[in-house]
């Protein structure tokens, strides 16, 4: 019997505010987890946690900052429609999460719980984002980039790419703290490198 493939159907405006509303929650909710438990991630994310150490600065302001030069490259590479999105996420994200406090707070937070959560929040929203043709930007937008031009494996690339960030936080936070930031990097790429796939996802 001959295979019929479906039809690929375009997210509607509906689809795609929702969710990359959603998408923008559960990663203002991830960095929520990390920056209460004194960790830090990869990628601008990961460089604005860093920086709110050394800067009087906030997350949200810094994030803005950090990504403002990666806008060419997605306007250029990735198209209007992908660079407004992507605006859109980076400042909703730096809304949220400079103003989680607000709604949600702890007494009592484990850095491995936050580690591992906070892993899997980052990366399921990521992932939400990466399937509206949505990113956060810096190394997000880099590592798409190079999925669709060369079909290197988005989630791999960035694993390495975050890595490495986290790893050159060594004079910043102490040794413990690094191993369960590099954790928490390697669980928010795991999550893309094993959903995130070229041709796996028909929607746009």
């Amino acid at each position: 019997m001959e295979s019929v493939t479906a039809p690929k159907r375009e997210h509607s405006l509906l689809e795609d505010i929702t969710a990359l509303f959603i998408g923008s929650c559960f990663v203002s909710l991830g960095v929520f987890f990390l920056r209460q438990a004194g960790l830090l991630t990869g990628g601008t994310a990961g460089l604005s946690l860093l920086l709110t150490h050394l800067t009087p600065l906030s997350f949200g302001q810094l994030f803005v900052l950090l990504n403002l030069p990666f806008f060419w490259l997605a306007w250029r590479k990735m198209g209007r429609s992908f660079t407004l999105k992507t605006f859109i996420s980076i400042v909703v994200v730096s809304v949220m999460s400079d103003h989680l406090d607000v709604v949600l707070g702890f007494t009592q937070l484990n850095t491995l719980y936050a580690s591992l959560v906070g892993g899997l929040l980052l990366g399921m929203g990521l992932l939400i984002m990466f399937r509206h043709k949505s990113s956060l930007g810096g190394f997000n937008i880099f590592a798409l980039y190079m999925q669709d031009k060369f079909n290197i494996r988005a989630g791999k690339l960035q694993m390495v790419l975050d890595c490495a960030i986290v790893i050159a936080s060594f004079f910043i936070i102490s040794p413990w703290l690094l191993a369960l930031s590099v954790f928490g990097a390697v669980v928010t790429n795991f999550v893309l490198a094993v959903n995130h796939k070229p041709g796996r996802y028909c929607g746009s």
